[in-house]
């Protein structure tokens, strides 16, 4: 349950944070024009709330040796939640899986991979994702170069006036 209305500085905040996640709190609270310890407190709230959902060091694929990227679509069989249930648990189990998100369309989950190369996408496609029984059809595009891979969420609408239901996971 959300702990405060949010307000601009909130929103001050998770921009600032989205760029500068390893900022140091005197730092954050400069930037937002707070004092430390109000700033600290706003962002330890706007965590507890799952606002902030985490932090990482985000690397460079093709210094890291992952060098491909691919998009792969997803088609299923059998429609059904323990279907669904299924396929996102094999997937979460795939390490070169980076992103995994149920759509609608043609297709029915559009997955990220990250690999080194095509021998290496090969062999994840026919080994681990084919292998995953309701999946009968996947089609690959291959990223040939990245413009922006994760860039900051867009905050110019947030808050809302009024806050989604809290949804179980």
């Amino acid at each position: 349950m959300p702990s405060q209305q949010y307000d601009r500085i909130d929103r001050a905040i998770l921009e600032h944070l989205q760029r500068h996640g390893r900022t140091a709190n005197v730092d954050l609270a400069e930037a937002v024009r707070l004092s430390p310890s109000s700033a600290l407190r706003r962002t330890k709230a706007l965590e507890a709330d799952g606002v902030i959902a985490g932090y990482r060091a985000e690397l460079d694929r093709e210094r890291v040796g992952l060098g491909l990227t691919v998009f792969v679509s997803l088609r299923v069989d059998q429609h059904s939640r323990e279907t669904s249930r299924q396929i996102e648990q094999a997937l979460t189990e795939i390490p070169a899986v980076v992103a995994c998100h149920v759509v609608s369309g043609e297709a029915d989950f559009l997955v990220e991979i990250a690999v080194p190369d095509l021998a290496t996408y090969e062999l994840v496609l026919l080994d681990e994702i084919l292998a995953i029984g309701p999946i009968r059809d996947a089609r690959s595009t291959f990223a040939i170069r990245t413009i922006r891979s994760r860039g900051p969420l867009p905050l110019d609408r947030w808050p809302l006036d009024r806050r989604p239901a809290a949804r179980g996971r």
